[in-house]
């Protein structure tokens, strides 16, 4: 694994203002043999003020109530087969934040049940980008699920997430922005760039996003280009809408963080004031 672990950086503080929401991709666990992309997630992380905690909501955990994972001990989930064995043994120790699983719940309407899910660790949707964002591991995490699909219903999931970020927690939604994995083997046996359904679903949403068009976004089985090639399912498109929920001023543009492409997929990732 690549160790590019960015410098120090203050702590956030109300002084310096809300942290921004993030949306990434969180990539396989090869991502941490990926110089660029550790390099770009590190310098990310490293712009920014070094969060009290961070809330993850992964592509790989839905469930309905919507649930919260481990607050104590927070253990690694392995969902991912046929990698070598050294990326089952990776560990990322973070601390837990009981105190924000606190703060979540009284943000949530109290006709929407919230689980406690102790037992479950960080999947590889979560651990993966922060292995790569705060290598050091001191910094409390708590995943929460998705608990449907619905663009709307994540908006407004965020939406209530908002005052958080005063409280210095950065809230990311982990996904991909294109996710046609049964779709792309000639580009994991090394082809050059990305299909074209992967280049126009890319550039539709950079497109929708630039113009703050959330009506647009959350039409995109029937609008974007690409579909459903890009998303054969659309787990990993959803975490989005919580993030732009939990933005300010959702409509305004974010700023495009990481680009490109690994392995024909959209790495987009952007980050919401």
């Amino acid at each position: 694994m690549t160790d590019l672990r960015p410098a120090p950086n203050p702590a956030a503080t109300p002084a310096s203002g809300p942290l921004p929401a993030l949306y990434l991709g969180h990539g396989a666990p090869p991502l941490l043999d990926d110089p660029v992309w550790m390099r770009e997630l590190a310098a990310w992380a490293g712009d920014l003020p070094k969060p009290r905690a961070v809330l993850i909501v992964s592509a790989h955990w839905q469930t309905a109530p919507m649930a919260l994972g481990a607050t104590r001990t927070v253990p690694l989930v392995y969902d991912f087969y046929g990698f070598p064995q050294h990326y089952y043994e990776l560990q990322y120790p973070a601390p837990g934040a009981p105190e924000l699983a606190a703060a979540v719940k009284a943000l949530m309407p109290s006709n929407e049940p919230i689980l406690d899910r102790e037992g479950r660790g960080l999947d590889h949707g979560a651990w993966v980008p922060l292995m790569a964002m705060y290598p050091g591991a001191d910094i409390p995490v708590l995943q929460m699920s998705m608990p449907d699909l619905d663009p709307g219903h994540l908006f407004e999931v965020g939406r209530r997430l908002a005052p958080l970020r005063d409280e210095g927690v950065l809230i990311i939604g982990s996904g991909f922005m294109t996710h046609g994995l049964p779709f792309i083997g000639e580009y994991f046996a090394g082809r050059p760039g990305a299909p074209q359904w992967s280049r126009d679903f890319d550039a539709w949403a950079a497109e929708a996003l630039a113009r703050g068009d959330l009506d647009t976004l959350f039409a995109f089985r029937e609008k974007a280009p690409g579909m459903p090639w890009a998303h054969p399912t659309v787990e990993h498109f959803a975490p989005l809408f919580v993030t732009l929920g939990a933005a300010a001023k959702p409509d305004d543009a974010p700023r495009t963080a990481i680009e490109g492409f690994f392995v024909g997929l959209s790495k987009r990732s952007i980050e919401a004031r």
